[in-house]
Formats: C-alpha cells, sequence, structure tokens
C-alpha cells in the first residue's frame, strides 16, 4: 500500500483528480444524434462553454455553428463555433451583446433545425440580455447586491432569471420549434437541471412572488424599474406545459457527487480512508468552517466518525455575506475564507492539513482556486504578525494565505462542479 508522505502534494492531487472527472473531454459524444434535416446551431454558456464546445466539434461530423460564451481567459480557439469571452460574475456588455446574437440564432431556427445547448456554471451571469423593461445596468447592480447578500445560488438565480430575456426557459421558447438537447454539467446543489445558469433550456417552477420575496429577505435594494417589471405579467416565465420543454433531452455529464468520488478513489489508493460529507453543503462560508472543525477534533480525539488516517471530502456551495464598506472589505473568495475560518478554529493542530477551492480554478473574482492549511499555518502567521481573526473580520483571506505563501493557483480549468473541500488528518505521529 501506498503511504501519504507529503500531506500538501496529495491534497492538490486530490483536487486534480477531482476536477479530471469534472471536465468534459470524453463526456459529450454527439456522434449518435441523428441529424437534422435543417442546421445545427450550438449555444454553450458557463465557464466550462469553451471546453464542452470543443468536444461537440470533435465528435459531430455534419455542418456545424454556433457560439460559445464563456469567462474572460476561459475560451479556447475552435474551429467551427465562435467563443465570445465576458464578464463574470458581473454581467457586462459583451456578454448582454454576445446573448443578444444567441437570442437571434434560435429565433431564426425552424422545425427541421437542432439546437445543441452546452450549459455549465457561470452561464447566468454570461448569458445576461436583460429582459424588456430592465436594463444591464440594473442587472450589475442587483447582481453585485445578491453576490454581497448571503442568499443561496437558487435564490440568487430565482430572481436573476425573471431579469432576463434568455433565462428560465426562454432559450428554449426562442428555439421552438427546432429540436433541443442540453449538456450540462452541474455546480449547484442537488443537480437541479433548472438552477445550473438559471435554466435557459429547462422550465422555470418559480415565480415573480417567490424573487420579491427573496429580496426583501435579503433587505437588497431593489431599482423602481425593476421592481415595476417583477410585478408585471411580463415578468412570469414561460408556461411549464410549453411544447419546447414536453420534447426537450438533458443529459447531466458532470456533477460535484462525480468529483467527490474520483477524489475518494484516489484516497483509498493510497491507503487513506475517505470520508463523503455531502455534495451539497450550504451556509456560510465561516460557519461551515466550524462544523468541519468540529468533525476533524472528534476524529482527532475519538477516531469518529472514522479513523485516521482519513480525508474529510466535501462540495457545494457555501457563501460570504460581506459586512463593512467596499473600501473595508479585503480580498478573498468563499473557499479561502472558509479555509481561513477553519484555520482560526483548530489552531496549531498537529496532522491536520486542508485544501479548499473552486473547481472553475477562480475563487470569486481573485487568481487563485483556494488555498492550502498545514499544523504550521497559525504559527507561521502570527510569526508574520498576522492575526487570522483581523483578516477573517474584513474578508481578507487572500493576503493571509499569500503572505504565507499557501495559495493555490491552477488558472482557469474550463470546467466547474463548486466547491472541493478536502481535510486531511493523519496520526499525530506521523
Amino acid at each position: 500500500m501506498k503511504k501519504v508522505t507529503d500531506p500538501r502534494t496529495f491534497l492538490r492531487a486530490l483536487f486534480d483528480e477531482a476536477i479530471n472527472a469534472a471536465s468534459p473531454v470524453g463526456k459529450i459524444d454527439v456522434s449518435l444524434i441523428p441529424r437534422p434535416k435543417g442546421r445545427t446551431v450550438v449555444v454553450s454558456a458557463g465557464k466550462a462553454a469553451a471546453s464542452m464546445a470543443a468536444e461537440v466539434e470533435r465528435s459531430w461530423g455534419g455542418d456545424l455553428s454556433g457560439i460559445a460564451l464563456t469567462r474572460y481567459e476561459h475560451g479556447l480557439d475552435l474551429q467551427r463555433i465562435k467563443v465570445v469571452e465576458a464578464g463574470h460574475p458581473v454581467p457586462d456588455e459583451q456578454g448582454a451583446k454576445a446573448a443578444e446574437e444567441i437570442l437571434s440564432l434560435t429565433q431564426a431556427l425552424n422545425e427541421d433545425d437542432l439546437l445543441i445547448c452546452l450549459i455549465s456554471g457561470g452561464g447566468s451571469a454570461l448569458l445576461s440580455l436583460p429582459a424588456d423593461g430592465v436594463t444591464l445596468d440594473n442587472k450589475k447592480v442587483m447582481n453585485k447586491a445578491l453576490l454581497a447578500s448571503g442568499a443561496t445560488i437558487s435564490e440568487m438565480n430565482t430572481v436573476r432569471k425573471k431579469l432576463s430575456a434568455l433565462k428560465g426557459g426562454r432559450l428554449a421558447v426562442a428555439a421552438w420549434p427546432a429540436r433541443t438537447i442540453t449538456y450540462m454539467i452541474s455546480d449547484v446543489p442537488g443537480d437541479d437541471p433548472s438552477v445550473i445558469a438559471s435554466g435557459p433550456t429547462v422550465a422555470d417552477e418559480t415565480s415573480c412572488a417567490e424573487a420579491l420575496a427573496i429580496l426583501r429577505k435579503y433587505s437588497v435594494d431593489i431599482p423602481l424599474s425593476v421592481t415595476a417589471h417583477l410585478e408585471s405579467e411580463a415578468a412570469e416565465p414561460p408556461a411549464t406545459d410549453h411544447p419546447a420543454f414536453q420534447a426537450a433531452h438533458y443529459d447531466m455529464i458532470a456533477t460535484p457527487q462525480d468529483a467527490l468520488q474520483a477524489a475518494a478513489r484516489y484516497a483509498r489508493q493510497n491507503n487513506i480512508t475517505p470520508l463523503i460529507l455531502g455534495d451539497s453543503i450550504e451556509g456560510e462560508a465561516k460557519d461551515v468552517a466550524l462544523v468541519m472543525a468540529g468533525i476533524a477534533r472528534q476524529i482527532i480525539d475519538h477516531d469518529e466518525p472514522a479513523t485516521k488516517p482519513c480525508v474529510l471530502l466535501s462540495g457545494g456551495e457555501t457563501t460570504v455575506t460581506v459586512s463593512g464598506s467596499v473600501q473595508e472589505t479585503g480580498r478573498g473568495g468563499r473557499n479561502a475564507e472558509f479555509l481561513l475560518a477553519f484555520a482560526a478554529a483548530m489552531e496549531s493542530s498537529p496532522g491536520v492539513y486542508a485544501l479548499a477551492a473552486d473547481t472553475d480554478g477562480i475563487d470569486g473574482t481573485e487568481d487563485n482556486a483556494g488555498a492550502f492549511f498545514s499544523p504550521e499555518t497559525i504559527e507561521k502567521s502570527r510569526g508574520l504578525n498576522l492575526e487570522p481573526a483581523d483578516y477573517l473580520a474584513r474578508h481578507d483571506a487572500y493576503h493571509f494565505f499569500e503572505a504565507l505563501e499557501d495559495l493555490l493557483i491552477t488558472g482557469p480549468t474550463r470546467t466547474n462542479v463548486n466547491d472541493f473541500r478536502a481535510i486531511l488528518i493523519l496520526p499525530s505521529e506521523a
């Protein structure tokens, strides 16, 4: 049996295994789809848009055209599908322009045509064409406010759908009567197709009243024009019995659980017992960290619910509710914040190592995927006069781990199955 001799290298290998399991490479084969009499158009949106579109180009033998809309620096050079990079998580003009082009493409389809949709996390912000009566500035304001509010991804997307010309099933309705086939990579707790990128080809079963209730719940300031829109009949989603949805086909090609299971297999190969705690964990990053620290201490003290050596694996999407003004707030995404709160809770715990990272390679809006924790983290930080509680209070986990040279920087992975956390617990003498 193999033995872990370098915990940091082992944790990075777990992350790499998770990324490989979430990659669209080899998972989209459209060669057996019956060829339409008319055109085949591809619409791809999200952080994995370019890599998913590349798989369609590879396996499709006939004529092909379309657009892949992805985040800046997430593009690839494709032969037949146009790649457009745009703003994420806050929408921009480039995304709105590309989304308008996508709408025109799909509206021109007829019953002899085929629409292949490739949807991944991030597509909601990228498909930023506003609904009638809503401006792009309105959407930017709402997006920023929701991101800072602490709302879950499902709650945010319930609102986003009502402000969009494409999301909440509107893309499928625009393409009707063309046949629509959708391939998805899930980045949402529960893998609900209607929530992934706000479900552009999936019927929306939520209402404007629910969207308004979410905005009130988190005390989000709403522009008057947005309130007027959400109170209008035009904002309600297409009927769930629309024929565009009845004939639709959906294929989920990668999920957070796939990533966790791949990491678990690698752990077993290295004689480490894996314990998957959940693929859909939500909540404030710092609160989730306290729970994880409590489980880790239970294993350290009592070898329950797993015996050492073991690794705790989890996924989902935590949130960070930003307090204070922008000037008072530091840098860092939810994964670095989770790890900083975990470090503060664990202090110097012999045998405990951890990694928390976003599987898209970008933690929030930073250049890191996440960060590492080791038994030396707290001692090293205090030797540099860095107090974890101070950095946590101002949401400045990036600078904390940067000073320790413990950031995990991978670059864009061109996939996205949300957060990945691995807490390795070794016998103290190891």
